[in-house]
């Protein structure tokens, strides 16, 4: 049975369920991440790791009774990090909660951070393998989390053949680039390799990225060739050029939050961008020139810049920004046209409004746009 809910419409898209997230192990699963310490009453949206007992953390499927609530859900404003709160909407709109999909919560590495939650559904003994979503949160890469604002969308997914993975990786400015991107590439060799655990398909995967998850989505999709990887990438606000971040952030009519993702920058890369000489020229090209002497920084950033990894072969993409975005709609179209030079299809969307990553999904066209996109990307047989 399925629950109504109410919430926000400036974020119904991406709304929360009130509803506990069921446990379902399988006989076969990687040991799923216990709570160091399990709580004393299992928080109510079945966010964290799994329970020891593997046990669902409230409820059981099926079992919920229908019922309502209002909730005021936050958008983000100005200053406000990739989908964190900060002010209110009053609007009020109904949606339905899609059938509680199995979760569970692994570690794919040793680190706190290197976190990874399932959601799939079982198929039967002679189900045919589902295509995978691997969701990479925002955050600046200084922060976010791989369940929040997540769960639903997930869920969603879920409900469109897909399975989904979200993941969780270490975080600025303890871990420094690139740090992230390998933690990314951990979380997508342990989806292959126990494919077979939540009857995915190993073969058809494709990432979506938020923000400075978007990022490291669009470095799946070109490190080497980028489809023997992934099947396709969606990224929404992708600052694909973090040194293009680094320089916005500190033009006079900078916001907030481009103020704040200059200094993440800084932080991810742990080194000041100084003035370079190009080589052959003589010139000097760079920041401002008391950015101080940096040359060591600048092979990190070059290789945090998805363009300089493009080549023939590298995964379909779909970039989204909104018109209003803090990360503006450039970070990607030169990305595209790199991929398209290398004869690589790449789409760039924008929606209306002032708007940055997961926000987007509030727009109604986003959501379809996404699912259609990704399922003629991983329908067999393609891109084989």
């Amino acid at each position: 049975m399925r629950k109504v809910l109410v919430c926000g419409a400036a974020f119904a898209a991406t709304c929360v369920s009130a509803v506990a997230v069921p446990g379902g192990a399988h006989a076969n699963a990687p040991l799923p991440t216990p709570a160091a310490t399990p709580p004393a009453t299992p928080p109510a949206d079945g966010s964290g790791t799994t329970e020891p007992s593997g046990g669902p953390a409230t409820g059981t499927p099926g079992s919920e009774s229908p019922s309502a609530s209002s909730t005021t859900l936050p958008e983000s404003g100005p200053g406000a990090p990739d989908g964190e709160p900060d002010g209110t909407v009053t609007a009020q709109a109904v949606m339905v909660t899609p059938e509680l999909p199995k979760f569970r919560t692994y570690a794919y590495g040793k680190a706190a951070a290197q976190k990874i939650d399932a959601y799939w559904r079982d198929g039967g003994p002679r189900a045919t393998p589902r295509p995978v979503v691997l969701i990479l949160h925002g955050g600046y890469w200084l922060q976010g989390d791989k369940g929040g604002g997540w769960k639903y969308f997930a869920r969603r997914l879920t409900e469109e053949g897909f399975v989904v993975m979200s993941a969780n990786y270490r975080l600025a400015p303890k871990a420094h680039w690139p740090a992230q991107r390998d933690d990314s590439l951990s979380a997508l060799a342990f989806i292959k390799k126990h494919a077979r655990v939540w009857n995915a398909d190993p073969s058809r995967v494709a990432v979506i990225g938020s923000s400075a998850g978007g990022q490291l989505a669009t470095q799946l999709g070109t490190l080497g060739t980028g489809t023997r990887l992934v099947r396709g990438v969606v990224a929404l606000s992708p600052p694909n050029n973090p040194f293009l971040a680094y320089q916005d952030g500190a033009k006079a009519g900078a916001t907030p939050s481009q103020r704040k993702l200059r200094r993440a920058v800084v932080d991810l890369m742990d080194c000041v961008p100084g003035a370079r000489t190009e080589p052959g020229t003589g010139d000097l090209t760079g920041t401002e020139p008391d950015a101080g002497d940096a040359q060591d920084c600048w092979p990190r950033l070059d290789d945090a810049s998805t363009v300089t990894h493009v080549s023939p072969g590298d995964a379909p993409m779909l970039l989204m920004h909104a018109t209003g975005d803090f990360v503006p709609v450039e970070q990607s179209t030169g990305l595209a046209g790199a991929l398209r030079a290398a004869g690589v299809e790449a789409t760039v969307k924008t929606v209306e409004g002032r708007m940055h990553a997961a926000q987007l999904l509030s727009d109604e066209s986003t959501y379809p746009t996404i699912v259609s996109w990704l399922k003629s990307r991983l329908k067999p047989g393609s891109g084989e």
